[in-house]
Order: structure tokens, then C-alpha cells, then sequence
């Protein structure tokens, strides 16, 4: 992105722009259209084939309808943007998208989704799902705007080869940050040419950025005892303090010392598609801080099969800064079915949210996407636990999982802290300077709800 020119760049949004406005939900009674996120790598048809599946489901057992899948091919950052500029106008809102929980928030307040508590109270699958889960759509209002289709956790995955040239251990755990660099810096050391250590950065990445990275860091800070970026008691944001400072340090550690990929590569929007697709299958990296949901690329038929994978990697738990209690962290956080308000067929579309959420279609879902389950009795069912290698491993995490504060103000506040990564990424800034504009920022974005801790 940073090397298109602007104009060119304006053009393309723009053309994408006209392309959604053609989608929308129109007046056809018969026609569902369904928004989803398509990945950006070709090779990637996870979420395709699902909702294929669904869609031939749902059209038999609806005779006279049919499901028109209407995809978005873009990165995080620009997604959210082209699915707000269909939600604006009833031309172009689809009847069903799907939304990243931290964003709902944002969607709701700008009104435009639609309460589904109507829906939700004749509709008893709904008690299966978990109550974080349910929380992490539910506005300030009390009302829910989506159903979950899975959530994640974070973790560690590190080659065991790497490992082994490093002479480090194949059952590694760090119990502090300190333990965590000092295996990057012993893979730098002795295995030359390998990207030690992978943290995601910038604005580029966007919210990847920030929860891949800088909450895994943040949440890690303090005793534990209350979110570190919001305070519920006084519903204000906490000014950056201490852990903030610390969290930041260690970026600035990681890119300083070169433990990382090249500052050019870290801040390419596509780093997330190469770490999964290149770098660790390759042997490139040696531990990259990352998501529960990387083997769906890795699965038959996903153009980027790795059915030695598990053989291969190695999964530990994100320690804590100190080793403090708990002495593990994770970030949690999962994509919703959400109803636009502008939509033609709301009926219709929930219907299709049933059909996707059935027992055994929620199952193949979580499955196909390497998702953690919220449905209580797919986590307790064996088909789903014995699945795939890693989905014990990262659903255990739960325990020891945070939810970010998804409230109307978060999305230019995770931009803020993108900002701020990025300065230290590139040492254009201090980590005295980046929180110093942090803080600035935070109090613009909050219109100065900030509460000093």
C-alpha cells in the first residue's frame, strides 16, 4: 500500500466502491444477498467452500429463494471500509454481512445494524452459545447486533527445526519476555538468514497489529487485575502508563536489534498472508507470535497444504511480562453474522444464520477455519476437540484470555497504537515520543474520557 500512488490508490477504492454499490440488497423478496470477507490469498477458499455448502442447504430446503454471495476481497483495514460504505444506503446494504466483533460496536452507534433480540428470543440454539461470546455482540444498549460463528486465542508457534539448529529445547516455554528474546536472540546468533521473531506492527496490518501484538504485550503488564486499555468502574480509557511504556519497549527491542523481519516487511500490508504461507511453512521464521487460526491455510485443498505441520511447529503459551500470574496471556476475539438495518429480507436472513448455526454445520465451520468453538456442545463434542492438532492446545487458553474493549471509540484507538508501534518500528520516534502522541491521540479519539491509573 505505501508504494501505490495516491491517485491510483483513490481510483481503486473508488472502483471497489461502484462494484459494492451493485450488490446491494435491491427489492428482489426471493433473493438473500450474504457480504463475507474472502481472503486475499487466491489459494484460500475456506470460507467459499463453507457458505457454498450452505447456501445449496438452505436453497433446497427453501424452494423459490436463492442466496446470492456477494464477497469482499480486501485486507482487514480496507474491508471495514468498504462494508460500511455499503451499510449506508439501502441500494447497497447486503441482507446479511459479517462483521468483526471490535468493530460492531462502531456499526451500531452509526446505526447501521439491526437489533436481532427478537430473532434471538424464538430461537433455541441461542443458549448453546457461551456468554462471552454472546457479550462480544452486544451493544452498549444491551441489545445484540450478531451471532458469533467461532472465536480465537493467541499463542506462540515456533519451528522445531530452528529450534534444534539453535539448541534450543523441542517442549520450549518462556515464562518471561526476557526468556522470549533471548531465544530470538540465540536463533540470530546461530541459525544466519532466519527471521528470528515475528510481531506484527503499523498501521499497515492494522487491527492485526494491535491484537496480534501490542495486547498480547499490554495485557501481559500489572498484576492482572483490570484491563489495562479501558476502566469499566469509571467508563473511561486509561492514559498510557508503565505497562503501556514497557509493551512498546519491547517492539522497539524486537526491530532494533533486528530480531525481527525488515522494517520494510513487517510494515507490508501482506505480511500476515506471508508469515502463513511462506515463512513458517519454508522454515523462515522461527517463532511468530500469532493466532489459533493459521492451519486452515494449511489444510487439504487450501493451495498451501502443510500436512506436517504439527510435526514441524511447536506451540507455548505468551508468558507474562514477569512471569507474574497467571503467567500466561491470550486475546480473544471472533467475527459475528450481523443483519444491516437498510436490509430487504431481515426474515430471510436470520433464517440463514440458523442454517449456518445447526450443531453439525457450526461444527464443520469451526473445523474448516481452525476456530475455537462458542457453542458449548460443539467444544464438548470429540469430532471437534480431536479434529485437528493445536485445537486442544489453543482452546485451553480460554482460561487465560482478554477481551478487547470494543466500544464505539476503540477503532481510532487501535489505530493510535498502530501509530505508536509503528513509530518505534521505524525509529522515527522514541518510546517516550510514541506515548506522548499516544496520549494525545487517545484523548482526541475519546473526546478526553481518559483516566490516569
Amino acid at each position: 500500500m505505501r508504494s501505490t500512488p495516491a491517485l491510483l490508490l483513490a481510483a481503486a477504492l473508488a472502483a471497489t466502491a461502484l462494484t459494492a454499490c451493485s450488490s446491494g440488497s435491491g427489492d428482489d423478496p426471493d433473493t438473500l444477498k450474504v457480504s463475507f470477507k474472502q481472503s486475499t490469498d487466491n489459494s484460500v477458499k475456506v470460507m467459499d467452500d463453507y457458505l457454498a455448502g450452505v447456501k445449496k442447504q438452505f436453497e433446497k430446503a427453501h424452494p423459490g429463494k436463492k442466496v446470492d454471495l456477494v464477497p469482499v476481497k480486501a485486507p482487514d483495514s480496507e474491508y471495514y471500509t468498504k462494508v460500511q460504505q455499503m451499510l449506508r444506503s439501502p441500494k447497497t446494504a447486503p441482507d446479511l454481512v459479517y462483521e468483526d466483533t471490535f468493530l460492531i460496536n462502531s456499526d451500531i452507534t452509526s446505526g447501521y445494524l439491526k437489533p436481532l433480540d427478537p430473532y434471538l428470543a424464538k430461537w433455541k440454539d441461542w443458549d448453546r452459545f457461551i456468554d462471552t461470546a454472546k457479550a462480544a455482540a452486544r451493544g452498549e444498549d444491551g441489545k445484540t447486533y450478531g451471532v458469533p460463528d467461532g472465536t480465537d486465542t493467541r499463542g506462540l508457534w515456533f519451528s522445531k527445526d530452528v529450534f534444534a539448529e539453535a539448541g534450543l529445547p523441542a517442549d520450549w516455554q518462556p515464562r518471561t519476555w526476557d526468556d522470549l528474546l533471548a531465544a530470538a536472540r540465540t536463533i540470530k546468533e546461530k541459525v544466519p538468514g532466519i527471521i528470528p521473531l515475528n510481531v506484527y506492527t503499523g498501521k499497515p496490518v492494522g487491527e492485526g497489529a494491535t491484537m496480534q501484538g501490542f495486547q498480547m504485550l499490554l495485557y501481559g503488564t500489572g498484576d492482572g487485575s483490570g484491563d489495562p486499555l479501558y476502566d469499566k468502574a469509571s467508563k473511561k480509557w486509561i492514559a498510557p502508563g508503565k505497562g503501556f511504556a514497557d509493551a512498546l519497549s519491547f517492539v522497539e527491542t524486537v526491530y532494533e536489534e533486528k530480531l525481527g523481519p525488515e522494517v520494510s516487511d513487517a510494515l507490508d500490508p501482506n505480511i500476515m498472508t506471508r508469515v502463513r504461507g511462506e515463512l513458517l511453512p519454508e522454515g523462515r521464521l522461527g517463532i511468530a507470535l500469532d493466532g489459533s487460526w493459521l492451519p486452515q491455510d494449511w489444510l487439504p485443498g487450501s493451495g498451501h497444504e502443510w500436512p506436517e505441520w504439527s510435526e514441524e511447529l511447536g506451540l507455548a503459551a505468551m508468558p507474562t511480562q514477569h512471569g507474574q500470574a497467571p503467567g500466561k496471556v491470550s486475546m480473544s476475539g471472533g467475527w459475528a453474522w450481523s443483519i444491516p438495518a437498510k436490509a430487504s429480507n431481515p426474515d430471510l436472513a436470520f433464517e440463514f444464520i440458523e442454517t449456518m448455526q445447526t450443531k453439525a454445520n457450526a461444527r464443520k465451520w469451526y473445523v474448516a477455519n481452525s476456530g475455537i468453538a462458542v457453542r458449548e456442545d460443539v467444544a464438548a463434542d470429540p469430532a471437534y476437540v480431536d479434529a485437528q492438532p493445536g485445537t486442544a492446545f489453543f482452546t485451553g487458553l480460554v482460561a487465560h484470555t482478554h477481551y478487547r474493549p470494543a466500544y464505539p471509540a476503540y477503532p481510532k484507538v487501535s489505530t493510535a497504537i498502530q501509530e505508536a508501534m509503528e513509530g518505534v518500528t521505524t525509529g522515527d520516534r522514541s518510546v517516550t515520543e510514541a506515548v506522548r502522541d499516544y496520549d494525545s491521540a487517545l484523548r482526541e479519539a475519546t473526546d478526553d474520557q481518559v483516566v490516569d491509573k
